[in-house]
């Protein structure tokens, strides 16, 4: 048997990352919030073909989990607008991590599971968005934690350890 998937990160995605992360940190006691504007992709491919994917997003703690709060700016076809239109709020994915992106994305074609975005950020970071939703009402997300991804997440969890509430939204450069 495969070894089960742990979930890392919810995402929401939402309108508006930094209001949304203002209400989080308010009403649920979630943050500070890391809002990262534009992110800057090497390639994105949408279900195999070439698409622009340009989306910001605010990361933020919540106990054991990293929230992730999502938008997309441009108008094409991605795996955002596959469950949301751009006013719509709701679960988008659950991400975790797995030792091998390729080997994973190849199984899930094997299963006929339809891989919805493919993309490199700019740093060199491998994601992927895997649609699960007939099943689950949700995107799975899949990507290799290299030493710079798991640097920011235990710096977004040590920032949240003990926070007042204070500046709920830091902003980031891509």
């Amino acid at each position: 048997m495969k070894p089960a998937l742990r979930p890392v990160q919810v995402a929401y995605h939402v309108s508006d990352p930094e209001a949304a992360a203002v209400r989080c940190a308010r009403d649920f006691g979630w943050g500070p919030f890391f809002l990262m504007e534009h992110i800057p992709l090497e390639r994105s491919l949408y279900r195999g073909a070439p698409a622009e994917f340009d989306h910001t997003s605010a990361y933020g703690q919540a106990g054991e989990l990293m929230i992730e709060l999502i938008t997309q700016h441009n108008a094409g076809p991605s795996a955002l607008r596959d469950l949301f239109a751009p006013n719509e709020t709701g679960v988008h994915h659950v991400a975790c991590f797995v030792a091998d992106l390729p080997a994973e994305l190849q199984r899930y074609r094997e299963q006929d599971v339809a891989i919805a975005l493919e993309a490199r950020t700019k740093t060199g970071v491998d994601f992927a968005m895997v649609d699960v939703s007939a099943a689950l009402g949700h995107m799975l997300e899949l990507y290799e934690p290299n030493e710079d991804l798991r640097r920011f997440y235990a710096h977004v969890r040590k920032c949240a350890e003990g926070w007042d509430g204070e500046r709920p939204v830091r902003r980031l450069r891509g």
